[in-house]
């Protein structure tokens, strides 16, 4: 009698894997990690490493001797997570705190799940987060970044973002009008760097262009970006056409903060995001909805870490209502 073992789906095997995958995302994020190192120097390269080392040593520490299973720190997913960790962080960040950081990231976020492929929350995301609430002070003083072939832009240590400003001005009850003034060329200054913020935000320009080479390779489709970014155009523009006075006009929402940032690196992880694409629309409508409501109406001046792990919780509920028909059922109904 012949015996024959079944392995578990998917059964379309191609060239794709995990590491391939995750180093591709690496990739991409390799023009936002040199703006990073251009503008703020010796102080990325420090973030970036100690953030990479820390996620991925607790990672293997995890995986040795708590969970007793094989250390897999070289498929790429506990780097990816160190990268984005520190993107999402002020250039002086102390490194204790950057260390505590990927703990959270790895120990909570990711591995408290099972690992890779199980988590449900993005790892990174869950780090920040857990570092904006308990060290708000040192996560909201960013350092004005001053260019290294170049003569610095001021010499002020730290300085306020864009977004900060805007919600500081509007909730002296400024309008926006008399806000733009101390936001000088800020299109030109965030899509090129000249702007203050964490490391992984202060290019829009370096972030699209790895997103252009992530939707080449097919790492990640369409659908969350358009819907995200569509969303926010939308009722942010709703909002700006009912009082321009006291809301900012799309533009300013779309190459501000993490925006960008966010709706190509982190909410289309493909783990904590939806697996159908109907599924993908919908997700990213409701990040870019949330986002808004948070600039315009909460406590924090951005909102895009809060509304992505947000709509993570929602995942499992938007696959059970987009999931895609089962084979047999396709068979059956021929």
């Amino acid at each position: 009698m012949n015996l024959f073992k079944v392995s578990g789906s998917p059964h379309v095997h191609t060239d794709d894997s995990v590491k391939k995958i995750m180093y591709g995302v690496i990739y991409a994020m390799i023009p936002a990690l040199l703006i990073s190192i251009y503008f703020f120097g010796l102080d990325a390269v420090r973030v970036t490493l100690i953030s990479v080392v820390a996620c991925v040593v607790v990672e293997a520490l995890i995986q040795k001797y708590l969970l007793k299973t094989e250390v897999t720190i070289t498929d790429g997913s506990a780097i990816i997570t160190g990268i984005l960790l520190a993107f999402n962080v002020p250039s002086n960040l102390p490194w204790l705190i950057i260390v505590i950081g990927a703990i959270v990231s790895i120990g909570v976020g990711k591995m408290s799940f099972g690992g890779v492929g199980k988590n449900i929350f993005n790892p990174a995301l869950v780090g920040r987060v857990f570092l904006l609430i308990s060290f708000p002070v040192q996560m909201t003083s960013w350092p004005v970044p001053k260019p290294l072939m170049g003569a610095s832009l001021t010499d002020a240590i730290t300085g306020p973002t864009p977004l900060g400003i805007m919600k500081e001005g509007l909730g002296a009850g400024k309008t926006v009008q008399e806000m733009m003034p101390e936001i000088p060329n800020y299109v030109q200054n965030l899509m090129t760097g000249f702007q203050g913020g964490s490391l992984g935000e202060v290019s829009a320009l370096a972030l699209i262009l790895g997103a252009i080479y992530m939707l080449a390779r097919k790492i990640i489709t369409w659908h969350t970006p358009t819907a995200f970014l569509g969303s926010v155009v939308v009722f942010s523009g709703i909002l700006w056409f009912i009082d321009p006075t006291k809301f900012v006009d799309p533009l300013f929402h779309l190459v501000t903060g993490g925006m960008m940032l966010g709706v190509f690196y982190m909410a289309t992880d493909m783990v904590s995001s939806p697996m159908s694409g109907k599924g993908q629309l919908i997700f990213g409508i409701g990040c870019g909805v949330l986002t808004v409501l948070i600039r315009v109406f909460g406590a924090y001046p951005e909102g895009v870490s809060f509304a992505i792990l947000i709509m993570n919780a929602f995942v499992p509920l938007i696959d059970r209502g987009f999931k895609p028909k089962r084979f047999c059922e396709i068979i059956k109904n021929k």
